[in-house]
C-alpha cells in the first residue's frame, strides 16, 4: 500500500476511533493525562506499521496496541522506581544529572527486555551470576544443569546486552 493510502487509513481510524479509544484509556488508566499520551502513542505506533486499510476491526486492534503500551508504561515507571530508589539509598551522596538518569533507565529498560526475552533458564543463570555473583559452576550445581549449559546462556545472555548498549 502506498504511504498516502496507509495515511488516509490512520486517519480514518483516528477520526472514527479517538474518542472512544481515549475513554475507554481513561477508564483504565484512570487519568486523563496518561490516557491522552497512550491514546497518542497508540495512534504513532500504527502509523509506523503494517497496511493500516488491512485493520478489520479498528476497536480491537487499537485496544490490543493500547495495552501494549500501557504494559510498557508500567514496566517503565516501576524501573524507574527501583532506580530511584536504589539512587536514594547510597550512602553517599552522588549528583547524577536528569540527562544521566534519563540514558540510565533507558539502558536498564532496554536490558529489562532484553532479558524478559531470554526465556526462564537464560534469565535465572544471568542473574544468580550478575546479580548473585554465584560462579558458574555454582550455578551449574544450584539449577543442576551442565557447566556448558551455563555458559551457553551466559553467552547469549551477554550477547544480548552487548549489542542493547552498542544500539544506545
Amino acid at each position: 500500500m502506498s504511504m498516502p493510502s496507509h495515511t488516509s487509513a490512520v486517519e480514518r481510524i483516528y477520526v472514527q476511533h479517538h474518542s472512544w479509544l481515549y475513554g475507554w484509556l481513561k477508564g483504565k488508566l484512570h487519568d486523563a493525562c496518561d490516557a491522552a499520551d497512550v491514546a497518542h502513542d497508540t495512534f504513532v505506533r500504527i502509523l509506523g506499521s503494517r497496511d493500516a486499510s488491512q485493520i478489520r476491526e479498528p476497536k480491537d486492534y487499537l485496544v490490543t496496541v493500547a495495552r501494549g503500551l500501557v504494559i510498557d508504561r508500567y514496566r517503565r515507571r516501576a524501573i524507574e522506581v527501583a532506580y530511584l530508589e536504589t539512587l536514594a539509598a547510597r550512602p553517599e551522596a552522588t549528583a547524577i544529572s536528569e540527562e544521566d538518569k534519563a540514558l540510565i533507565i533507558e539502558t536498564l529498560i532496554a536490558v529489562d527486555k532484553a532479558l524478559a526475552d531470554l526465556g526462564v533458564r537464560a534469565r535465572r543463570i544471568f542473574m544468580l551470576s550478575q546479580i548473585e555473583g554465584l560462579t558458574y559452576q555454582q550455578i551449574a550445581e544450584q539449577m543442576q544443569v551442565s557447566l556448558t549449559t551455563v555458559k551457553k546462556h551466559m553467552i547469549r545472555a551477554l550477547t544480548e546486552c552487548s549489542m542493547i548498549m552498542a544500539a544506545l
